[in-house]
């Protein structure tokens, strides 16, 4: 099956700046994030804080890497066990009974409870950093082609950033209208 490099490349970008906004979330707020990583309590405190350090650093890392199109598969691949291992510690934590922790995905200026929505959003990520790993159908890419695939990575981002704030604002919402 042969899929068309603007999807690829559009995956690709959507992905790359969502890891890098997630990167620089963490760095603006090193404290606030490295206590969220704690609140998850599946790391040894020793590895909290290192952990903290390094993780914006990896997402840095693959953001980079998944615009450079000799590194983009490997990239994406990476991107996708990341955001996996992220799904992976959200659910246990539901497992565990634990939906008071902030997520820490939302930023530094605002707090998601766990919900098992965020598991189906992760997946969605996820099929996007797989998507994003396949090996484009070649073909020239003209200026048309940018466009449409800068457009469509704006899209997908634009989905994401509103169903993010409405996720992390529903409980205020559903405490507006008395629920």
């Amino acid at each position: 099956m042969h899929i068309d490099p603007i999807f690829i490349i559009a995956s690709a970008l959507a992905i790359a700046v969502l890891l890098a906004s997630a990167a620089t979330h963490k760095l603006r707020a090193p404290a606030r994030f490295a206590k969220q990583l704690a609140d998850y309590q599946l790391l040894p405190e020793a590895l909290v804080r290192p952990g903290a350090r390094v993780m914006p650093l990896l997402e840095l890392t693959i953001a980079f890497a998944l615009l450079v199109p000799v590194s983009r598969s490997w990239a994406a691949l990476t991107a996708a066990g990341l955001i996996t291992l992220y799904a992976a510690a959200i659910g246990i934590n539901l497992r565990r009974g634990r939906r008071d922790i902030d997520c820490g995905c939302a930023g530094p200026d605002q707090v998601q409870p766990l919900r098992p929505i965020l598991l189906l959003r992760n997946s969605v990520l996820i099929a996007l950093a797989l998507l994003a790993s396949v090996v484009p159908l070649a073909r020239d890419l003209n200026l048309f082609d940018g466009f449409v695939t800068i457009a469509a990575s704006a899209v997908a981002l634009l989905i994401y950033a509103a169903a993010d704030g409405l996720l992390a604002n529903s409980p205020l919402l559903l405490k507006l209208i008395g629920r």
